[in-house]
């Protein structure tokens, strides 16, 4: 019976591929079951489904055969599709004793030499249902049959007659769940209509109507087939007693055939051994003429051989003049440069794998190769030493000629042009020699490096001496804030801007330069390293222009960020020490210059500083490894410098301590602001990290200085010194410290001990003038922590009595005792300015004080006469 849920799980699936066919049948079968079980693989299951599709276009109808098979989640989807027009052949196996396996035959498969679909019911009563449903469909669509193999149809159209299956339909009730009705339904195969037509059973009908067969009683029937055995066997016999004299004239003609066929084997067995005589001398002759043709061949084939490979090892005049004595001039270079190309092919030629191994052990090819090798080395060794003499020789041309260097009143930008464009003319002799000899190279590139060394040191030293030369620029001192001269007297600040312009001038000159020569010598003296710049980029910012005719290579990648897989990284690090060796010394001429800046005005090393970062910032992606590592070093420099000037300011402000006495606003405060103010002008770039590091080594300096004075000093004016020179630090940076972050730390730090110290002088002055008032306090307060206060008044020396006694002593003639706090602190102060604000502060504190005195009486002592907070409020705003 049909599985309906089957049904419906093959529809979702073939509609999921978007086809709207319809299914008729579906069955679960397993594929491959009989021999993969023989080769111990388990069957795959699989679901066989027909479907139908009406046609749109007026022809018939199609219908298919669809494989479907089961997801990893148990979903059914589409495996495969057959169409049934194309099927031809319908067979079950007769190797399978339980008849359920079958294969079916489509005669459209593209590849014949595939076995054909084979499947395995469960049952033989679901492969009938699945064969006779196909039959069913091909007789209706096609009006023909599949042949069938290994089944009758008869018994399967019997079968068919006594199985009618069974299936549901779902009926929707309207007061109820879906429900499931078993439903009759007769399969349309009956042996007529499957074997015979109608014409042809009516013409079976009449001819068997036509003989009598007479079988209406058994006893009869047999009587009469048992007389017609016997007349039979009579005529038989009758037959062969009139045919004697027949016989013997055949056995007679037998007897002589039979003596004729013994001559003829005889003959036959001569021809026999003479032919295969003859076959084994024509396949001797045939042997020998096979080893002749091949032996033929094989020597022409041989000759040929030879022929190519003399041509190899046959060396031309002329490329070997070449290699062994030509001119190196521009002018033979095209030929030198084919020699070395042939050269390189011939000895490769006569390698592995490129040379066939048999020949590599003949005696002619390693005289040969032995012979190239000679020509290599000789003509390596003439080049190389043409090479180191022309490379010394053009250096030493230019240095002997002075308009190539900086003069007296002339700043000369190096050019290395033509030098370029003359060393351009053996970059592809360098190449064929690497190529040829890769050792070759080093002592190459040491001669090269050793040479234009000289040059570049002479144009960076004649270039530097120049530039200090020509720039006029008034020295700044490097006391800033020392001590002897009086706090309103401050250091001249004259403009050194050209004294960075010129350090910028140097960098702009010969960091391009520097990186340029870098880049071509790793191209000219063929490193295999990535490249410098992309292509159709820039390489360096408008300060350090770098020109576009240069085709450079890359150098060094310091960050380990652009390097390519495939890219030459094992030959950076002799790389790096050659340009090491190329640009050695040539760092001395910068450090001169930045040694001349500082001593013309330390505080250019701010600037410097911003300028060499730039243009680190800028080399990061395309700058020489020894390049950067020369801005780093100059970086290092100024930084040391600059940290020298910081070291010295220190002990300029720490110098301040060996004064036997120091009053008043101490002579380092203001002028490190006029300090910091000059500082902040010369920020340029990257530089505020430096500044600030120099801002929080002074500051803090300056603080524990003033620290020690104060504690050195009289111990009754400590405060005063403190509060009077945080004061002039919060006035001198209040500007500077709204913009910079760092000045705006320590502005806080310096205004909390500004009120630390205002806050211990104040009431230092307040306990000194009302001592006994506030030591009585503070006994209440002390005794209040251990027992209750209703015990207070009875405690020694604090009773009610001596409370009136403290209150009128300290209280009589409050007017003088607030006028003699005002001209104490007057009297102590030596910035003016600070009075009113200190005065302020004295009289909050003052009021803060009494106000709990007046508190703890009252929780004490009950209502006692005493004057309240207003009344002394009063009277100090009186005053």
């Amino acid at each position: 019976m049909e599985d309906t849920e089957l049904r419906r799980a093959c529809a979702a699936a073939i509609a999921s591929t978007g086809a709207k066919e319809e299914v008729v049948f579906s069955i679960r079968v397993a594929k491959g079951r009989g021999i993969f079980e023989k080769l111990g693989r388990l069957a795959k299951p699989r679901v066989l489904a027909l479907t139908s599709k009406n046609s749109t276009r007026g022809d018939q109808d199609r219908a298919f055969l669809r494989v479907l098979k089961y997801s990893t989640g148990g979903v059914l989807e589409p495996a495969k599709l057959y169409k049934l027009k194309h099927l031809s052949k319908l067979e079950v196996l007769s190797n399978d004793t339980t008849g359920c396996t079958f294969i079916l035959g489509f005669d459209n498969l593209r590849n014949h030499s595939v076995a054909p679909p084979q499947w395995t019911m469960r049952n033989i009563d679901d492969r009938n249902r699945f064969l006779l449903s196909v039959l069913n469909i091909c007789k209706e669509l096609f009006a023909r049959l599949p042949k069938v193999v290994g089944i009758d149809i008869v018994e399967m159209a019997l079968w068919a007659k006594e199985n009618t299956p069974t299936v549901t339909d779902e009926v929707s009730s309207d007061n109820g769940p879906t429900t499931e009705v078993p439903v009759k339904r007769e399969i349309k195969v009956t042996v007529e209509k499957d074997l015979v037509s109608q014409a042809e059973e009516e013409d079976m009908e009449s001819l068997l109507g036509t003989y009598v067969l007479g079988v209406g009683e058994a006893d009869a029937f047999s009587e009469r087939m048992k007389k017609e055995l016997h007349a039979l066997e009579a005529a038989n016999v009758h037959s062969l007693l009139e045919s004697e004299f027949l016989i013997e004239e055949v056995l007679q003609g037998l007897e002589a055939a039979r003596a004729c066929v013994d001559d003829m084997d005889e003959w036959l067995r001569i021809f026999n051994t003479k032919l295969r005589h003859m076959r084994e001398d024509i396949a001797s002759i045939e042997s020998r003429n096979n080893k002749l043709e091949m032996q033929s061949v094989s020597n022409k084939a041989l000759i040929e051989e030879l022929d190519k490979l003399l041509e190899r090892l046959r060396i031309p005049s002329e490329y070997a003049a070449s290699l062994t004595g030509g001119s190196f001039e521009e002018s033979w270079m095209l030929k030198n440069v084919e020699a070395c190309e042939w050269l390189a092919g011939a000895i490769h030629n006569l390698e592995v794998p490129n040379l066939d191994p048999s020949y590599t052990n003949m005696r002619a090819v390693r005289e040969k190769r032995a012979e190239l090798e000679k020509l290599k080395t000789t003509f390596v060794n003439r080049a190389s030493e043409f090479l180191r003499n022309y490379f010394s020789s053009l250096v030493d041309f230019m240095i002997s000629d002075k308009s190539y260097f900086s003069q007296r009143g002339q700043l000369k930008r190096p050019d290395h042009a033509d030098l370029r464009y003359k060393c351009r003319t053996y970059a592809r002799l360098l190449q064929h020699l690497k190529s040829l000899d890769r050792s070759s190279l080093g002592p190459l590139r040491k001669a090269y490096c050793q040479s234009l060394n000289l040059l570049l040191r002479r144009e960076a030293r004649e270039f530097a001496n120049e530039l200090r030369a020509s720039t006029k620029a008034s020295r700044n001192p490097t006391i800033w804030l020392e001590g002897s001269t009086g706090p309103s007297q401050t250091p001249n600040s004259a403009d050194t801007s050209t004294v960075s312009e010129a350090y910028a001038k140097m960098l702009t000159i010969f960091i391009p330069l520097l990186v340029d020569e870098s880049s071509f010598f790793a191209h000219f003296m063929c490193f295999e390293v990535p490249a410098l710049v992309p292509a159709g980029g820039p390489a360096l910012n408008k300060k350090g222009a770098k020109d576009d005719d240069d085709d450079d290579l890359g150098i060094m990648d310091p960050d380990g960020n652009d390097m390519k897989p495939d890219s030459g990284t094992s030959e950076l690090g002799t790389l790096n020490e050659a340009l090491q060796e190329l640009l050695d010394g040539i760092q001395e001429d910068f450090y001169a210059v930045v040694d001349w800046a500082y001593k013309i005005d330390p505080l250019r090393c701010i600037s410097m500083h911003g300028i060499t970062e730039r243009y680190l910032s800028g080399q990061k992606a395309d700058a020489a490894g020894f390049v950067r590592k020369l801005l780093h070093d100059l970086e290092s420099k100024i930084s040391v410098q600059f940290g020298r000037f910081v070291d010295e300011a220190c002990h300029q402000i720490e110098r301040n301590e060996r004064n036997v006495r120091q009053i008043g606003v101490l002579s380092y405060i203001p002028r490190f602001a006029t300090l910091a103010a000059r500082m902040e002008q010369y920020i340029q770039g990257q530089s505020r990290e430096l500044v600030d590091k120099a801002y929080t080594k002074l500051v803090s300096t300056m603080f524990t200085t003033l620290e020690k004075i104060a504690q050195s000093g009289d111990p009754k004016g400590a405060d005063i010194i403190l509060l009077e020179n945080y004061a002039a630090f919060q006035n001198s940076l209040y500007d500077l410290a709204n913009v910079v972050p760092t000045l705006a730390k320590f502005y806080h730090q310096a205004s909390e001990a500004y009120e630390q110290a205002c806050t211990r002088h104040i009431g230092g002055i307040i306990t000194g003038q009302f001592s006994r008032l506030f030591e009585f306090h503070r006994r209440i307060e002390e005794l209040s922590f251990t027992i209750t206060p209703e015990e207070i008044p009875f405690q020694l020396g604090l009773s009610k009595s001596e409370l009136r006694k403290v209150v009128k002593t300290s209280l009589s003639g409050i007017d003088k005792s607030i006028n003699a706090m005002y001209r104490r602190l007057q009297r102590n102060l030596n910035s003016e300015e600070l009075l009113p604000s200190l005065w302020d502060k004295c009289k909050k504190e003052f009021l803060e004080k009494y106000d709990s005195f007046v508190q703890t009486v009252m929780r004490i002592y009950g209502n006692e006469n005493i004057p309240s907070v207003d009344e002394m409020r009063e009277l100090l705003s009186s005053l």
